[in-house]
């Protein structure tokens, strides 16, 4: 029988003590990794399936802009916050049609924001 409250420590212990860098990092690829399973749900003609998985983009594309801090981040935030505000209207389109083009769409900005975040961060651990 499966420990729930340990794993729950576990889980919360896990995700508590990484970066905050590589926390970004894992709800990019949360995000897009979800996008691609309701991609493929939404093909197979599994709309719950789909509508789950879209959902759980939302969530996190959601968690992505309360990160941003408009005060110190400027421009750039506020640009950012456009970004993740136009991610999440093509994530309910994408539910509400049931169409993959939205989904499409949705990665064509996230994908290119993991890439740079990526490369920030291998500049950062070079840099220390």
């Amino acid at each position: 029988m499966l420990n729930t409250a340990g794993y729950q420590a576990y889980q919360k212990n896990k995700y508590g003590t990484v970066s905050p860098h590589k926390l970004i990092t894992l709800l990019y690829e949360g995000a897009i990794n979800h996008i691609g399973k309701a991609k493929q749900a939404i093909q197979d003609r599994q709309v719950f399936s789909a509508h789950r998985s879209i959902l759980k983009s939302q969530e996190i594309v959601s968690e992505l802009l309360s990160c941003l801090n408009e005060d110190l981040g400027g421009e750039i935030a506020k640009n950012m916050k456009n970004l993740y505000l136009y991610v999440i209207d093509c994530l309910v389109q994408a539910n509400l049609r049931k169409q993959v083009e939205p989904l499409d769409q949705a990665l064509d900005v996230l994908l290119p924001l993991k890439s740079a975040w990526d490369q920030i961060g291998k500049e950062v651990s070079i840099g220390t």
